[in-house]
This record gives C-alpha cells, sequence and structure tokens, in this order.
C-alpha cells in the first residue's frame, strides 16, 4: 500500500528538521526518512563531536601550559582518552536525542527509520513502506572519501567518522591530508600527547587559502610539535607487523612514515550511491554531486536538493541557510537564492582561522583594484594576555567602491571576530562603517578599525 504525503524529506541532518517544521506548520502532511543518525553528519560525527574534543585537547594544552601563567600543577598532566570520548559521547547523545524527539513529537509529521531511494520522480521507498509525495526534499550529506590508493586494502584506517569510536591514544597518527579536517585531528591528537604525522600530497597546507595563511598555521602546528610532510606526490601504504608504512616519494629514493595508526581525511563524498536518483531521473555531477540551481531545485520539477548533497557548501550553516532558501521561496514569496550568500567558514585549530568573502589570490585573479590591511596577533592586547599571538588579520577592500571584499582573522577569537567583518559585507556598506565603530577594549575586535585605518595599494 502506497502512503501519500505532501512532502517527504530524506534525511534529517541540519536543514532537514527546520523544513520538516515549515511545512507541517503550513499544513503539509510531510514523511521525513532517515537511516541511521538523526541529526546527520554535524551532531554525530561532524561539528558537535569535533569540537567537543577539541575543546578537551585544549584543556590538555592550557594544563601543560599553566607554569606560563604562574599557576602549578603538582605532577604531570594526564589525558583520560575514554573520559575524553565519554564526555564526547555524552554531548552527541543529547544533541541526537534532542533532534529525535523533537521530529517525533511534531505534529503533522511521520517519522521512517530505514534506508529510502526513489522509485521513480515521485515515489520513495523505505524498507517494506512506499511514500508517494509531490514534493521530495534531499538531505542526504555525504561521507568521509576513501580513494583507491596503492597499499589502503593491506592496512587498517580511520576516517572522520571512525575516529569518533577511539578511545585510546594511537603511539604515532599518521594523517594523509593536509587540510581542514586532517589539521584539526593532527592538534587534537598532537594535544593529547600522541606522535603526529601530516602527509600531504600538496606543496602546501590548506591549498584553497592564501599562502601567507597557509604558512602560518604550518608555523602553529609545527610549534607543537607536528611533523608535516608535503609534495608527497606518490603515496603508498604497507602494514609491517604491527606498524603502519606510508612511503611518499616513488621518484626520490626510499623515503618513508612509519606509524601506529593512519588516519584518512582526504575529502568527502555525497551520500547518492544507493539513493535511486537514475530513476527519478535526477542529474548528478561527476563528483556525484546532485545538480541543483540557485533556488535549490533539481532538474526534475518538485524535487530540490539541500545541505552537503548538492554541493553548495559543505558546512552546517549553509545546510541551514538552504532551508531559509527553500522555505522563503515556498511560502513567503521571498526569491532567496544560494548565490545572495558570501563565503564563510572556520577552520577550528587553535588558534582558529575566521574567512570570510574572496582571498588575497582570488583578489588579484579578479583584476580588481584593491586595498589591503594586515596586522600581527602581536599587536592585539587580548592575544598577548593570554600568551597566544600567533597569527594575523588580513582584510581587502575594493578601492572603487570601499566595500569590502573579503577578509581572513587568524588568531584568537579569529572565528568569532570574522562576523563582524560578514556583517559589513551582507549590509553592503563600505568599510567606513566598521572603520568609524569604536569597539570594546581590551578586545580582538577592536584593531579591526586600526587594521582598516592603515590600508595600502594591493599590487
Amino acid at each position: 500500500m502506497v502512503q501519500k504525503y505532501d512532502a517527504i524529506i530524506i534525511g534529517t541532518g541540519q536543514s532537514g528538521p527546520s523544513l520538516a517544521q515549515r511545512l507541517t506548520q503550513e499544513g503539509m502532511k510531510t514523511a521525513i526518512v532517515e537511516r541511521k543518525w538523526f541529526g546527520g553528519t554535524c551532531v554525530n560525527v561532524g561539528c558537535i563531536p569535533t569540537k567537543t574534543l577539541v575543546a578537551s585537547a585544549r584543556a590538555a594544552y592550557i594544563a601543560n601550559r599553566s607554569t606560563d601563567f604562574g599557576v602549578m600543577i603538582d605532577g604531570p598532566v594526564r589525558v583520560d582518552m575514554q573520559r575524553v570520548k565519554a564526555r564526547k559521547d555524552e554531548v552527541v547523545r543529547q544533541s541526537n536525542q534532542g533532534v529525535e524527539n523533537w521530529l517525533r513529537n511534531m505534529p503533522g509529521l511521520s517519522v521512517y527509520e530505514d534506508h529510502a531511494c526513489f522509485e521513480d520522480a515521485h515515489t520513495v521507498r523505505a524498507g517494506d513502506n512506499l511514500m508517494q509525495a509531490d514534493k521530495i526534499f534531499i538531505n542526504v550529506g555525504a561521507r568521509p572519501s576513501v580513494p583507491d590508493m596503492p597499499g589502503l586494502d593491506e592496512v587498517d584506517h580511520l576516517t572522520s567518522s571512525s575516529m569518533m569510536e577511539v578511545d585510546f591514544l594511537p603511539e604515532h597518527l599518521l594523517i594523509i591530508g593536509g587540510s581542514y579536517i586532517g589539521l584539526e585531528f593532527a592538534q587534537m591528537y598532537r594535544r593529547f600527547g600522541a606522535r603526529v604525522t601530516v602527509v600531504e600530497k600538496g606543496a602546501r597546507l590548506i591549498g584553497r587559502e592564501d599562502e601567507d595563511v597557509s604558512a602560518a598555521v604550518k608555523a602553529i602546528l609545527e610549534g607543537e610539535g607536528i611533523d608535516i610532510r608535503l609534495n608527497a606526490e606518490c603515496i603508498r601504504m604497507e602494514r609491517r607487523g604491527a606498524r603502519v608504512i606510508i612511503g611518499i616519494d616513488c621518484e626520490a629514493g626510499d623515503k618513508e612514515v612509519i606509524g601506529s595508526h593512519l588516519l584518512l581525511a582526504v575529502g568527502r563524498r555525497p551520500n547518492t550511491d544507493d539513493l535511486g536518483v537514475d530513476k527519478a531521473g535526477i542529474e548528478t555531477d561527476r563528483r556525484h554531486y546532485i545538480r541543483v540551481d540557485d533556488q535549490l531545485r533539481t532538474n526534475v520539477p518538485g524535487i530540490w536538493a539541500i545541505g552537503e548533497v548538492n554541493g553548495r557548501g559543505a558546512f552546517t550553516h549553509t545546510s541551514y541557510n538552504d532551508y531559509e532558501i527553500v522555505a522563503a521561496n515556498l511560502f513567503d514569496k521571498d526569491p532567496r537564492r544560494t548565490t545572495d550568500r558570501i563565503t564563510c567558514y572556520g577552520l577550528f585549530v587553535d588558534p582558529p582561522l575566521g574567512r570570510v568573502g574572496m582571498t588575497e589570490q582570488e583578489v588579484r585573479q579578479s583584476g580588481c583594484k584593491a586595498l589591503i590591511g594586515k596586522l600581527p596577533m602581536t599587536r592585539v592586547g587580548r592575544a598577548r594576555e593570554r600568551g597566544e599571538t600567533q597569527g594575523f588579520m588580513k582584510i581587502l577592500i575594493d578601492a572603487e567602491t570601499g566595500k569590502i571584499l573579503g577578509a581572513a582573522i587568524l588568531g584568537v577569537g579569529g572565528d568569532e571576530v570574522v562576523h563582524s567583518v560578514l556583517d559589513v559585507m551582507y549590509a553592503d556598506a563600505p568599510y567606513t562603517i566598521i572603520q568609524r565603530a569604536v569597539h570594546i577594549h581590551p578586545t580582538v575586535t577592536e584593531l579591526i578599525p586600526t587594521m582598516l585605518g592603515d590600508l595600502r595599494l594591493l599590487e
């Protein structure tokens, strides 16, 4: 028997539950399907658990630096990884159960726990249940990518998801991938007490960032004892007894890194393999992400793709914005679009990186006449007070309009402070608005007007 609904949502990641609430509030009979974790990646194996672990790692770091602040701790600092994991699990449990209880108690919503796949453009099967609706929203997210690498089938490996089950301290953690996810785990486990080596195929870390940002992050991590191996053009793996071996250079002799555990942090893959998109006629790109327009509609009328699966943003905040865009277009007569949003994200190493808008490299490539301001974090009183003066802040301005093009703040509170810049960008206001603002002292953000008062032409 086919169950008839006005709308079906596949997946309970960030945008799904909020969309379910809005649909049901509009009087639409709605079904939502979840095959594994209520709350999706962020709640279970992404933002929430990893940042909880980052917090534990920072506590260990500060404890080990206590004498710098005149605080004496008797005996060596010890990290209990089972308690670290238990704390993380409790935080995840609260979030996961919160999402599940919200959905199960939502009037007008039917919740299915099973794998969903399309039978045709308006029919979805979830286990033994067959459902039909005129409106279907795909919110299935993505998972860590496990590429075909020489020797990988011979060694055990971890991903960002399976790392959530680790309750011990690896002796020597090898991480393949020197980008956002890999670097957060690298610093975290080094602070827990493991030896850590990062192996990156490229010439520098976080290759999407400007070279000065990349170099500064590398210096921060190396300063904490993390070994970073770049230009690993020919990565191969093997197991020798209990050890994991990574060969990192096929041309320049026998260069190897030997460790106890291996973490793959080499990107993500959308969960479209077993969704039946071909049966529904839904187009995907070469990386298997679902193609959408700037209002998140697929090529099939009545089907939308929201969240990470559409390739328009691998972030919780962009996923939630996807919900807002869909709801505004469906119910509010407000034609919101993905092209309205400004790039923004954080790299949650410590100190963190907050990034908004264009990079310096992108501004140069655009040919736009621009101004640039840059200040080291050594100029920031808050950073000196905390004894954490690594990093810098940088901002780029359109020389003709005075509008802010982009900014990067790598330093104490950078992931929070950067929002004062982002809000001015969304207001489409000139940089003088924030330059002339009076900020509280002593804070990190008070240096933004100072930086804006010392702009120079980008050459």
